[in-house]
């Protein structure tokens, strides 16, 4: 006889084990729906959707148009009343060729003696080709004893005339710039300086031209430019991974709209300090959101607006229904910044209180929004939206400082500026530099030529000088 209860209870312990089964598979399913969720929406992300670098875009796929900005209103290409440039003709040419008829076409007689009725000029500009060989100048430094008292004195050959030969400081500024100003790789620049000045070079010289302008701006350009740096309001700094012997370095900024200057190392507060420029520094310092700065408690931080943004947007995107706040706090920032520049351009010093409360009080509303619609989350998109929410939320002071101190930025795009010739350099040299001394050579340069460029003079004016008389020195922190 079947025991009908023993049955009923394997029965009832089979559904029991099969609905264990079913609530651990539904967990799992539910964890696995969320994990791909997130590995899209990380998937998904580029640099207008986080802080990635633009380098690190795919070429393959073009991104959607994501700009903060709003429309200008102009049309592109050339602005109404905008005088532009053309070539025009020069009164003083150089070389002047008379194209006149020989024959008459007619008759066939002789027109060197027939009157002129018009004359039209047509002017070409073109490059002139470099001489088949060297412009070489000899020195001859004589010395010569006095009839008097015996004394031998002895001239003085220029600076750069040390050796019984050398290159001069024409060609190595050519040379220079094209390495450092153009960012054109060893190889290629030999090529390029033999085809425009008929000088033939090797690509050791070549290798060697970006450290001896280092050499040379290292003893009173980088101590003079760090001292003015130091002096400033307000500082721009980041810093940027450069690839070096198969390892990664940094550059590391600190910049004004007329001063640059850049150092090598990696992204400890040591290395922040080596730049000596930052440490006791008292003025504002605009920046991403690395915590390596955080040591530097002397001074005031402002945090990079466009860095935020594309923080929100990356949030947004991913559920646009269930972050709405992050558009919330978007909205509020753009706003503020266009309150800051409208009352710089009005030649205010402060936004009005009244502005500058309600400015708050949306962004106080909108990391409420963040915090309460994001409450509780432990993992994927919910959990990134909480920790920026609590972000917004700890760090009001340093994100709203454009604002409350109108000398401030809103973004960081001036440090973004001038360190991204590294990644230039890097992409035109096979992907990085063979040693660390090479990358900061490139930084010491670097820091010159931008420098230079700020105050509108010509780089390869700027070399010139350098290899001639020495480094172009910045008067001021700015142009009067």
């Amino acid at each position: 006889m079947v025991d009908a209860e023993g049955v009923r209870e394997e029965l009832l312990a089979v559904v029991a084990a099969r609905d264990a089964v079913i609530v651990e598979l539904t967990a799992l399913n539910a964890r696995l729906v969320e994990r791909v969720a997130e590995l899209e929406r990380r998937l998904g992300q580029d640099s207008s959707t986080s802080s990635r670098p633009p380098s690190s875009d795919s070429p393959f796929r073009k991104p959607p148009t994501r700009s903060g900005r709003g429309r200008s209103g102009k049309r592109p290409g050339k602005q109404s009343g905008d005088p532009g440039t053309t070539l025009r003709q020069v009164s003083d040419p150089d070389v002047v060729v008379v194209c006149e008829p020989v024959c008459c076409p007619g008759c066939g007689d002789a027109l060197q003696t027939a009157g002129l009725i018009g004359q039209a000029s047509r002017q070409v500009f073109d490059a002139v080709p470099p001489p088949p060989q060297p412009h070489v100048t000899e020195y001859r430094v004589l010395s010569r004893r006095c009839a008097g008292c015996g004394t031998v004195a002895t001239g003085t050959a220029p600076a750069f005339a040390v050796g019984p030969v050398q290159y001069g400081p024409e060609l190595l500024a050519q040379a220079a710039n094209l390495l450092a100003g153009h960012y054109v790789p060893v190889g290629r620049s030999a090529e390029l300086l033999t085809a425009m000045t008929g000088v033939d070079v090797s690509t050791g010289f070549l290798a060697g031209v970006r450290g001896r302008a280092a050499r040379r701006l290292e003893t009173e350009f980088l101590p003079h430019v760090r001292q003015l740096l130091r002096r400033a309001g307000v500082l721009h700094v980041d810093e940027t991974p450069g690839r070096v012997d198969g390892k990664l370095a940094y550059v590391h900024v600190a910049c004004t709209p007329h001063l640059t200057a850049l150092h090598t190392g990696n992204r400890s507060a040591k290395t922040i300090d080596a730049g000596q420029v930052l440490p006791g520094y008292s003025g504002v310092i605009v920046r991403d959101g690395y915590a390596g700065y955080g040591h530097l408690v002397t001074a005031v931080h402002a945090w990079c607006g466009a860095h935020l943004l594309r923080d929100l947007r990356g949030v947004h995107d991913a559920d646009p229904v269930g972050q709405l706040w992050a558009t919330a706090m978007a909205d509020c920032l753009l706003d503020a910044n266009h309150a800051a520049s409208s009352a710089r351009d009005a030649g205010q010093s402060a936004l009005d209180e009244q502005t500058l409360s309600t400015i708050q009080a949306h962004y106080r509303g909108a990391v409420a929004k963040g915090l309460s619609d994001n409450a509780g989350a432990q993992a994927g998109l919910g959990r990134h939206a909480l920790t920026l929410a609590r972000r917004f939320d700890e760090q009001q002071q340093m994100i709203l400082r454009f604002a409350t101190d109108l000398t401030v930025s809103f973004t960081n795009n001036q440090a973004e500026r001038d360190v991204r010739p590294v990644k230039i350099q890097q992409r035109t040299s096979a992907g990085g530099w063979r040693t660390l001394q090479g990358l900061a050579d490139f930084a010491v340069v670097q820091s010159y030529l931008s420098t230079a460029t700020k105050w509108g003079i010509d780089k390869l004016d700027a070399l010139r000088q350098l290899f001639t008389t020495g480094a172009w020195l910045p008067p001021a922190l700015a142009p009067d």
